[in-house]
C-alpha cells in the first residue's frame, strides 16, 4: 500500500528536526506562537477555505517531494535562492518564502545548544510584518501537522464570510441600532494605537511560554491539545474531536451537570454550589440570576441552549410575582436574586420561591439581576439565532418593566444609577453606596442589549428606545470623562483647586486633593489605566474593581484606547491583580480603622479575603473575554494556566484569600458551580474566539466624547 504523501511529509520534516537537534526549543515557541496568532494571521488575506487547504495540502506535498535532497551542505550551491523560489500556488500570494529557505536557516547551526538563538533569529523579522507573520505560519502548518486542528477552526470561521472574499464588507460606522454579528474579522478593524506594547506583545513571551510546554520530543505532544474542544460530550460532527480537551475539562463539566435544578422535570438553572462537607446549606442550593450567568454562556458554547431558554422564561414568571419587603412594596420590574425549587414527594409536586432581596443579608434588592437577564437573553438569541424568544411578547414586556425602573426621573443630577451598598455581586457592605462601576457597567450594556432587541412596532416601543439612547450616549460621556483614571488625570486631580463654582469649574465634585490615598501614586503605571469604583460629590472611590471594568471593554463603554489601557494596567501590575489565582475582585484591601468604619468590622470581609481583596476564580471568564476582544489572549492563557494548577485540586472553592490569593477562602464554598462554569467559558472562548460575539458589544462612534486633556496611551 502506497503511503500517502502527507505521512511521507511528517517523518522527513520530524527526522530533520531530530537530526539537527532544534525541535523542542524552536517549535515549542513555534507552537505557541501560533496558537496565539492564527485567527488574526489569516482573516488578513483574502482566501477562501478551500484555496486555503489547497494551499497548505500543496505545501506540505512539496515539502515531502524535496525531502533530504534539498539539503546543502558546506560548499555546494543551490539552483535557485530562496527568492527565487517564491512560486505562485494555488493563489497564494507571492511572498510567502518555501519551505527550502526554511531549512536553510535551520541549518546554520546544527548544534543543540544553539537551537534556541535559531530559532529566535528567524522571529526577529516576522513579527514586524503581516507577510512575516504569514511566513511563521506556513512553517508552522509545515513543520508541525498537528496545527491542522487549528486551522480547520479558522477555516470553518472563513466559511461563514463572504466566499468570493473570504470577509465581511464592514462599515467604519456601527450606529447602536444597528448592530451587527460579532465576527473575528471585525478583530481587524479596531484603530492602530501608538503604544509600544509590552510583554504579551512581543517575542519575549513566545520564549516565557515555552518553558511550559514538552521538551522531550514529538510523542509528548499526543497527550492531549489545549487547543481542542472543551465541550462535554462533544458531538461527533466535530471537526477537532480528535485531540483531548485538558483533564480538567471533563471534572468540570461532570459537576457542572450535577449542579442542574429541575422544575417539572425540565432543566431551569444551577445551584450555586454542591459542598457535600459543608454541613450549613445556607442559601447555597438556590439559583441566583448572577450565578448562573456562566453556566448559561457555558451550555450555550456547548450547543445546549433549551437550559437557558428555561431559565429566561422561569425567572420572567417570577418578574410578575407581587414583591414585598416588610410592609414596603418593590418596583413592578425588579428580577429576583435567586429561586429555589421545593420538590414535594407526597404529591409530586414542585413549587418555585424565589428571594428579591427581603431574604438576603442586609435586605438589599438585586440591582444587577435584571441587568444579567437582559445581557443573557441578548447571548441566547446571538448564540441559536432565535428570535422569537427576544421577540415575545412576555420578553418585551419583561425588558419595558427593567429599563422603566431605571430610565425613570428624578432628583439625580448625573446620568449613573444610585445604588445602596451590597446590591450586586458585592452583596455585603463594602462602601460602593452611590454609583459603582459594577452597575454602571452592567447598566450600560443592558441598555445596548435592550436596544438590540426591542421592537419599534408601537408609540411605547419607540419612546423606549428613544430615551435608551439619550441615555446611553450621557452615560458613556459620564463614565469615560469622570470615572476613567490614568496617569495624568492623577496628576490633574492631586493639582484640583476646590471651592470652584459656575459652569466653568474644572474640579466638578469638589473632589478635596489631600483624600487621595497614597498607594494609588505607586499603584498607577505611566501607560495604563482604569475606571474607578465610584464618583460622588466630595468623594472618589480609587479602589481598581475587576468585574465592572471587564465590563466596560466588553460593552464598549470603555474606548479602545481606554480598553487597552486596562490591559496594559492588568500586565504591568500582575501581582497585585492576578497573583498566584485569578483574579483580584477588588484591590487593594482595606484594613485596620477603615475596614471598621467601612464594613462594620464584618468578619466574612477581613483584609484580603470575599469581596475586600478576595481572589474569584468566576472571575476568569470575563478577563478572558476583555483580553480576546483587545486582542492580547496571551493574558488570558497565562491566567487559565494559574488557575488550572489550582482549581481542581483544591475542589473548586469559590474564592481565595491572601495578597496574593495563595489560600482557599476561609469561608469559601467547595464545587462553587460559578468556578466550574467560568473556567469553561474561559477554556471555550480561548479556543473559539468566535463564542465572545454571544457577550461583546462593538463601539459606537457616536458615543465617543472628545476628551481635550492627555491620556495614557498617548506620550
Amino acid at each position: 500500500m502506497k503511503e500517502h504523501p502527507e505521512s511521507i511529509s511528517r517523518k522527513l520534516v520530524f527526522r530533520d528536526f531530530r537530526e539537527y537537534g532544534i525541535f523542542s526549543d524552536f517549535v515549542s515557541q513555534l507552537l505557541v506562537w501560533f496558537r496565539n496568532h492564527a485567527h488574526t494571521v489569516l482573516l488578513q488575506q483574502p482566501w477562501t477555505s478551500h484555496k486555503l487547504l489547497c494551499f497548505v495540502k500543496k505545501r506540505i506535498i512539496r515539502a515531502s517531494e524535496r525531502g533530504p535532497e534539498t539539503k546543502c551542505g558546506r560548499g555546494k550551491k543551490r539552483k535557485k535562492s530562496g527568492r527565487d523560489l517564491n512560486a505562485h500556488v494555488d493563489g497564494a500570494p507571492t511572498h510567502l518564502a518555501p519551505t527550502g529557505c526554511f531549512r536553510t536557516v535551520l541549518r546554520r547551526s546544527r548544534r543543540p545548544d544553539t537551537a534556541v538563538s535559531a530559532g529566535q533569529s528567524l522571529f526577529e523579522a516576522p513579527f514586524r510584518s503581516p507577510s512575516g507573520s504569514l511566513l511563521v505560519l506556513q512553517l508552522a502548518v509545515v513543520c508541525f501537522p498537528f496545527f491542522l486542528s487549528d486551522l480547520r477552526s479558522v477555516i470553518r470561521e472563513i466559511d461563514k464570510m463572504d466566499g468570493h472574499i473570504g470577509m465581511r464588507k464592514i462599515s467604519s460606522h456601527c450606529s447602536i441600532s444597528e448592530m451587527d454579528d460579532f465576527d473575528l474579522s471585525r478583530l481587524l478593524d479596531k484603530p492602530r494605537l501608538n503604544i509600544e506594547r509590552q510583554r504579551s506583545f512581543d517575542e519575549r513571551s513566545l520564549s516565557e511560554l515555552s518553558i511550559g510546554l514538552p521538551r522531550a520530543g514529538l510523542d509528548n505532544y499526543e497527550t492531549y491539545s489545549p487547543g481542542g474542544r472543551s465541550g462535554f460530550n462533544t458531538p461527533a460532527s466535530s471537526t477537532r474531536n480528535s485531540f483531548e480537551p485538558h483533564p480538567m475539562v471533563a471534572d468540570a463539566w461532570e459537576s457542572l451537570r450535577k449542579s442542574l435544578v429541575y422544575f417539572r422535570s425540565q432543566p431551569v438553572g444551577t445551584i450555586a454550589a454542591v459542598d457535600h462537607q459543608s454541613e450549613e446549606v445556607l442559601n447555597y442550593d438556590q439559583v441566583f440570576v448572577r450565578d448562573f450567568v456562566p453556566s448559561a454562556l457555558a451550555f450555550l458554547m456547548n450547543g445546549e441552549p433549551d437550559i437557558v431558554k428555561n431559565f429566561l422564561l422561569k425567572t420572567l414568571h417570577l418578574q410578575g410575582w407581587e414583591k414585598r419587603v416588610d410592609r414596603f412594596k418593590l418596583g413592578e420590574g425588579v428580577m429576583p436574586a435567586s429561586f429555589k425549587v421545593l420538590h414535594d414527594p407526597i404529591r409530586k409536586t414542585d413549587t418555585l420561591i424565589a428571594d428579591f432581596g427581603e431574604s438576603a443579608i442586609g435586605r438589599v434588592a438585586p440591582v444587577d439581576s435584571g441587568f444579567w437577564w437582559i445581557i443573557l437573553l441578548r447571548a441566547y438569541t446571538k448564540s441559536t439565532g432565535d428570535l422569537s424568544l427576544a421577540e415575545s411578547s412576555s420578553c418585551q414586556k419583561g425588558m419595558k418593566l427593567i429599563l422603566t425602573l431605571c430610565l425613570s426621573e428624578g432628583f439625580d443630577t448625573f446620568p449613573t444609577l444610585l445604588c445602596a451598598d451590597g446590591c450586586c455581586m458585592v452583596d455585603r457592605r463594602m462602601g460602593i453606596y452611590g454609583y459603582p462601576i459594577e452597575i454602571q457597567a452592567l447598566f450600560f450594556m443592558a441598555l445596548r442589549s435592550a436596544l438590540a432587541m426591542l421592537k419599534q412596532d408601537d408609540a411605547e416601543g419607540k419612546e423606549c428606545v428613544e430615551r435608551i439612547v439619550k441615555r446611553l450616549h450621557a452615560l458613556s460621556y459620564h463614565m469615560r470623562s469622570y470615572f476613567w483614571l490614568d496617569f495624568q488625570q492623577l496628576n490633574d486631580i492631586y493639582r484640583y483647586k476646590t471651592e470652584e463654582y459656575s459652569h466653568t469649574a474644572v474640579n466638578k465634585f469638589n473632589v478635596i486633593p489631600d483624600s487621595i490615598p497614597d498607594w494609588v501614586f505607586d499603584f498607577m503605571p505611566t501607560r495604563g489605566g482604569y475606571f474607578i469604583g465610584n464618583v460622588s460629590p466630595a468623594r472618589m472611590d480609587f479602589r481598581w474593581f475587576a468585574l465592572g471594568n471587564c465590563v466596560a471593554i466588553l460593552s464598549s463603554l470603555a474606548t479602545p484606547e481606554q480598553s487597552m489601557a486596562i490591559m496594559d494596567l492588568i500586565e504591568s501590575r500582575w501581582d497585585e491583580l492576578v497573583g498566584e489565582m485569578p483574579l483580584k475582585i477588588s484591590y487593594p484591601a482595606i484594613e485596620s480603622h477603615e475596614w471598621r468604619i467601612v464594613t462594620g468590622c464584618d468578619p466574612k470581609n477581613t483584609r484580603w479575603s470575599y469581596h475586600n481583596g478576595g481572589s474569584w476564580p468566576v472571575l476568569l471568564w470575563l478577563v478572558t473575554a476583555a483580553c480576546i476582544k483587545t486582542g492580547r489572549p496571551q493574558i488570558a492563557r497565562r491566567a487559565i494556566e494559574l488557575a488550572e494548577s489550582r482549581l481542581l485540586k483544591d475542589g473548586w472553592p469559590e474564592y481565595y484569600d491572601g495578597k496574593l490569593g495563595r489560600y482557599i477562602g476561609k469561608q469559601a464554598r467547595k464545587y462553587q458551580t460559578w468556578s466550574i462554569a467560568g473556567y469553561l467559558v474561559a477554556k471555550m472562548m480561548l479556543e473559539d474566539p468566535s463564542h465572545l460575539g454571544m457577550i461583546s458589544l462593538e463601539e459606537d462612534k457616536q458615543m465617543k466624547p472628545v476628551i481635550k486633556r492627555s491620556s495614557s496611551w498617548t506620550c
